[in-house]
C-alpha cells in the first residue's frame, strides 16, 4: 500500500474514532437537545469516513469521487464541534479538518 494510502487511512480512522467518541459524549450532556445537530453530523462523519476507508483500502475506482464528498461533511462537523466548548467537540473538529484535508488533497493527486 503506498504511504500516501496509509496516512489517509489513518486520518480517517481517526476521524471516526473521535466522531464516535463525540457522539457519546454529547448524549451525555445536561442539554441533549443542544447537540442535536452536532450528533447528527459526527453519525455522518463517521460513517463516509468508514466507507471511504474501506473503498480506498480496497483501491476502488470510486475512492476519489467519495473522498470529495467526505471532505465536505468532515468540514460541516469541524464547523459545527468547533462551535462547542467541550473538549470531545473540539477534538472532533480537529479530526475532521486534518481528515478534509487529507482526503482533499488525496482525491487532487
Amino acid at each position: 500500500m503506498h504511504p500516501q494510502n496509509q496516512q489517509l487511512l489513518a486520518a480517517l480512522n481517526a476521524c471516526v474514532a473521535a466522531c464516535e467518541h463525540c457522539i457519546s459524549s454529547c448524549l451525555q450532556e445536561d442539554d441533549v437537545k443542544m447537540m442535536v445537530r452536532c450528533i447528527s453530523l459526527d453519525r455522518d462523519c463517521a460513517d463516509i469516513c468508514a466507507l471511504t476507508a474501506r473503498l480506498v483500502a480496497r483501491g476502488s475506482a470510486h475512492a476519489a469521487h467519495l473522498m470529495r464528498e467526505c471532505a465536505e461533511i468532515c468540514r460541516l462537523c469541524a464547523e459545527e464541534c468547533a462551535q462547542h466548548q467541550d473538549q470531545h467537540c473540539q477534538e472532533c473538529a480537529e479530526a475532521c479538518r486534518r481528515c478534509a484535508e487529507a482526503c482533499r488533497q488525496q482525491a487532487a493527486a
